[in-house]
């Protein structure tokens, strides 16, 4: 994907309490700013907002950061992560496998699809992509996409609701204009797709945690074309506009903002895909 690089962009960094003109390698190698209440967080995106007009910010909550080999922020799509908690790329062999088994899930949902007669099954299955989202959402195996939310709420409840996330933190990132279910920027090298837009009503997952997908353009299908790849040109972190590091407190200090609650943000008990995806899970 193409990075935004050396360009100017309006963000905060560590040791600067007020907005200011920064580049992306700034951003992902300093700390990034600590937020001590909801209110706070939401008054912080707004600058962004507000100071950038010409992005599209998509948001992304985890319980801890992970870094590259430089020590700047990674936020690779899950086949391209590394190991055990290394900074470097996997091994062949192991995105080799990663790929393997997904093409396997690729197969287990089209069926799964057209066998429960999911509204919208035609095109899931004419489109990997899709199918890949659907993977990715319900956590079935790897692919090379990466959750995030128009919901700044939702992504800060994401990253608070593992009671032992220790440094918990929200990414804001920055993509093109979105137009559709599935966004397309081949001068960005990034497609973005709109879970609401594929996922029918009893799909319930997406549609409470406002969910997208960000991939790279085209699609990597397999590690053979990964190989054209390096490292960092698959990595979000090239799209990383701000990061905002969570006080534990962030939602009682205001209680008029409460989180949303771990069963709201998973509603699998009205979800009718969440079972079916457990199965393939299970038989992969």
């Amino acid at each position: 994907m193409q990075s935004i690089g050396n360009r100017r962009i309006h963000s905060f960094i560590d040791g600067h309490p007020n907005i200011t003109k920064v580049t992306n390698y700034q951003v992902r190698s300093k700390r990034g700013l600590s937020i001590g209440s909801f209110p706070a967080l939401v008054e912080r995106v707004a600058e962004l907002w507000f100071y950038n007009p010409e992005q599209m910010l998509l948001f992304r909550g985890q319980d801890k950061e992970y870094f590259s080999v430089r020590d700047n922020t990674s936020i690779k799509p899950s086949i391209f992560r590394p190991e055990n908690g290394s900074k470097k790329s996997p091994p062949g062999p192991v995105v080799d496998n990663r790929y393997r088994k997904l093409k396997r899930a690729e197969k287990k949902v089209v069926d799964a699809y057209q066998g429960n007669h999911f509204l919208g099954y035609t095109r899931i299955t004419r489109s990997r992509l899709l199918q890949w989202a659907i993977i990715q959402h319900y956590e079935v195996c790897d692919t090379p996409l990466l959750d995030v939310t128009h919901s700044l709420r939702v992504a800060a409840s994401f990253a608070l609701s593992k009671d032992t996330a220790t440094d918990p933190v929200v990414y804001v990132l920055a993509v093109p204009s979105l137009a559709g279910t599935i966004t397309v920027c081949p001068d960005h090298e990034i497609q973005i797709v709109r879970l609401a837009g594929i996922c029918p009503p009893n799909v319930a997952r997406p549609h409470f945690q406002e969910g997208y997908l960000l991939g790279g353009y085209p699609d990597l299908t397999s590690y053979e074309e990964k190989q054209n790849y390096k490292p960092y040109e698959v990595d979000f972190g090239a799209r990383l506009i701000a990061k905002f590091h969570l006080s534990r407190q962030l939602f009682s200090a205001d209680t008029n903002y409460p989180p949303i609650p771990y069963a709201a943000l998973y509603p699998d008990g009205r979800d009718e895909l969440f079972p079916i995806a457990q199965q393939i899970k299970a038989e992969l």
